[in-house]
């Protein structure tokens, strides 16, 4: 079961999930996302815990693992390509953009004190997606006033609360995602930082349309279930209007993906 972003055609979008695909149509579906999963190697080691995200309506997961060397790296990212390339969802690989091409992933994302965006675009390569986490109103602003090649193509506003993923960070509140949704930032943004069933509609209801999670779904004993009331609890992504091509309802044309 594919993610509910698409409605072409199976056989279209396995051709087209077969192939590489372009920075357009990778931007056009981080636009579209919503719910975003981020794991660690260990968690995802069997593939099923992605699987159960991916059918309950996550739109794309992210590698993070710091621990790992560059070739078990490399190994784990596998089940993270493989289920998001049958989904029609994105892969994002944390911190390494020069493990980018060869894990397989659809982008990275860089923390404040990483390297800069346009280093991580030029080492990713140039159809590579670059996020990038952002903790104050002052970084949403340079991150949203950027340039083509330092502009990130998503970011990350938080942490809203404190989260043990990030024992060293503040929690920037609900007020940090109200700056967001008040500010013209063209660039995707999702709230992150403790956020699960429980308080999702609060982040909703303060401006957010698309969140970041990780124990919500991680540790849940039926993530399926988890992530289908959590995606139940955001703003749904434009439909694809009946009657587009299947070219244009993959968010970008077969021959360029």
């Amino acid at each position: 079961m594919r993610s509910q972003w698409y409605s072409a055609p199976a056989a279209i979008l396995a051709g087209v999930n077969d192939a590489p695909r372009s920075l357009e149509w990778r931007r056009e579906r981080m636009r579209e996302a919503r719910l975003y999963f981020v794991c660690d190697a260990r968690a995802a080691a069997t593939r099923s815990l992605l699987e159960a995200a991916l059918r309950g309506g996550v739109d794309v997961i992210q590698l993070r693992d710091k621990a790992l060397g560059d070739d078990d790296l490399i190994a784990a990212a596998a089940p993270f390509r493989e289920a998001a390339r049958e989904h029609g969802a994105l892969f994002i690989l944390n911190d390494r953009p020069d493990l980018v091409e060869a894990c397989g992933a659809d982008g990275v994302h860089v923390g404040q004190e990483d390297l800069a965006v346009a280093d991580a675009r030029r080492i990713a390569g140039p159809s590579s997606l670059v996020g990038l986490s952002t903790h104050t109103p002052q970084q949403i602003d340079a991150a949203a006033a950027a340039g083509a090649h330092e502009r990130p193509d998503q970011l990350s506003v938080g942490p809203v609360w404190e989260t043990p993923t990030k024992p060293d960070r503040p929690a920037a509140g609900l007020a940090l995602v109200r700056y967001s949704a008040q500010r013209p930032v063209e660039v995707p943004w999702f709230a992150i930082g403790g956020i699960d069933a429980s308080n999702v509609r609060e982040v909703v209801a303060s401006g957010a349309e698309r969140v970041v999670v990780v124990r919500a779904i991680r540790d849940a004993t039926d993530p399926e279930a988890a992530a289908r009331e959590l995606r139940a609890a955001l703003p749904a992504a434009n439909p694809i209007a009946p009657g587009r091509g299947a070219e244009e309802a993959i968010g970008g044309r077969v021959a360029d993906a």
